[in-house]
């Protein structure tokens, strides 16, 4: 296959064995800040996605919480095939250490009783919204973490 310029484009998504934590890409800016991008899977692709209004409230849960873990998350955003997220972190060395921030940021989804920013004013679309949708993704995710460090199939655990 032709090499493409999107990191994910290139991965063989019929070779990976979700749910996984991997680094999937890695910038140093022009004042020596490192940037790394994780690609948080949920879901197995192309056999199974999460639903729009649960993968929504997870985005608005996670985007929140984590930061309360964190400091140096940039961003947390959904991919658009639903089968995970992208988490970027600046200035951030430890793999060990994005496992324990997704792993409390999950605790705190399934303890959560309301999706923040929930509301027509904070949100593009707060009719598609599952607080419970979100606990059941972050429960299934969370029960599987002894996986995560497991990317490929062939990979022992």
């Amino acid at each position: 296959m032709k090499k493409m310029n999107v990191e994910s484009f290139n991965l063989d998504h019929t070779k990976v064995a979700a749910p996984y934590v991997r680094l999937a890409g890695e910038k140093t800016g022009a004042n020596g800040d490192v940037i790394k991008k994780y690609d948080i899977r949920f879901k197995q692709p192309n056999k199974e996605h999460m639903d729009m209004p649960g993968l929504h409230s997870l985005e608005h849960m996670m985007a929140e919480h984590s930061r309360n873990h964190s400091d140096q998350i940039i961003d947390i955003g959904p991919m658009g095939c639903q089968t995970g997220f992208y988490i970027s972190m600046i200035n951030h060395d430890s793999y060990d250490d994005i496992l324990r921030i997704l792993e409390a940021t999950l605790k705190d989804v399934i303890a959560a009783d309301e999706v923040p920013a929930c509301n027509e004013v904070q949100c593009g679309w707060a009719a598609s919204h599952s607080l419970e949708g979100a606990h059941e993704i972050a429960k299934e995710m969370l029960s599987k973490k002894d996986e995560w460090r497991q990317i490929f199939k062939e990979e022992s655990a």
